[in-house]
């Protein structure tokens, strides 16, 4: 797909597998998250039973008289997650994403629903494929949230989805919704099929497309939603020609899907551009992701809060 290109262009096979040569780079260690999830420590038993979930109702993050409710969704970015911190897993306020970063600054109480290792078909579905959310590829057992506590609680079989759309129905000043979904879709192809994807990429971009539209079209009309939703897209790691290619690829049609939905876009491929350039082409030569991880930074997360500012208005 060329840049620029509507939802109904062809993937080209060698698009395809550029994407997948670029996403390769991110499972393995996206692999990691699951196993490092499930075994802390190299442990092969779930997190003890004493660990408690957080609050039902989380105290705002940007004072006591915030001016409305921000509604965050996603995986793992959103979250906040790194890997190698599974000492702060039973302690989701050990975990700083954008959202945290945007809440206090917009003057918003932040509810924030994201899942590391969420699809864009677990997000729906909880009996369906998830990357370490609610499942794992290797097992329909353990994932992240069956084994530690999200930053608001919201138990199984309840999806984020479900979730999402009884906060927008209950909670009448939400002032602002992200989402960001859409690479675990790739991970778990990958790692699931015998060619590691090199022939199913095209359909994995075009169903991650299919089901942000289901899922921004539940918000609005399931939720009774008019307000502010911004889909927040994806950073590159390797910002070579090729590297920004592929990430377009996945980026292309999460912003079609959210323009189709009165959503705006906050450009996680741009926000990091400048700075990786300037470190010959790499997020984490230039501190933007953490080193042997995926995940942002600090200054990363700033970005992507900055990104959001950005796309709307602020």
């Amino acid at each position: 797909m060329d840049d620029g290109a509507t939802m109904g262009s062809p993937l080209a096979g060698r698009s395809r597998r550029l994407l997948l040569i670029a996403l390769g780079v991110l499972v393995i260690a996206a692999l990691v998250v699951v196993g490092v999830v499930l075994r802390p420590g190299g442990s092969s038993s779930a997190a003890p039973a004493s660990t408690a979930p957080p609050s039902a109702s989380p105290a705002p993050t940007s004072g006591d008289d915030p001016a409305g409710t921000y509604l965050a969704l996603g995986d793992s970015v959103p979250f906040g997650f790194r890997m190698a911190d599974t000492k702060d897993f039973p302690n989701p306020a050990s975990f700083t994403g954008y959202p945290e970063l945007l809440a206090p600054d917009l003057h918003l109480r932040l509810l924030n629903a994201s899942c590391p290792g969420e699809t864009t078909a677990s997000f729906t579905n909880t009996s369906a494929r998830a990357f370490g959310c609610e499942n794992r590829p290797q097992s329909a057992l353990f994932g992240y949230r069956a084994v530690y506590p999200l930053h608001v609680p919201y138990k199984l079989p309840e999806s984020q989805l479900d979730y999402a759309v009884q906060t927008l129905q209950t909670t009448r000043d939400v002032r602002l919704v992200t989402l960001q979904l859409g690479a675990n879709d790739a991970f778990l192809c990958r790692q699931t099929t015998a060619d590691q994807c090199a022939s199913e990429g095209g359909a994995v971009v075009t169903t991650a497309e299919q089901n942000v539209e289901q899922i921004l079209t539940a918000l609005r009309d399931r939720g009774g939603y008019a307000g502010q939703i911004v889909v927040v897209t994806y950073y590159s790691l390797d910002y070579s020609a090729a590297g920004v290619a592929t990430t377009r690829l996945l980026d292309d049609v999460l912003a079609t899907a959210a323009r189709a939905h009165g959503a705006v876009v906050a450009d996680g491929l741009a926000a990091f551009q400048p700075a990786a350039t300037a470190a010959g082409g790499s997020s984490v030569a230039a501190g933007l992701v953490i080193t042997g991880d995926v995940h942002p930074t600090a200054v990363g997360q700033r970005l992507l809060a900055a990104a959001v500012r950005t796309a709307i208005g602020g």
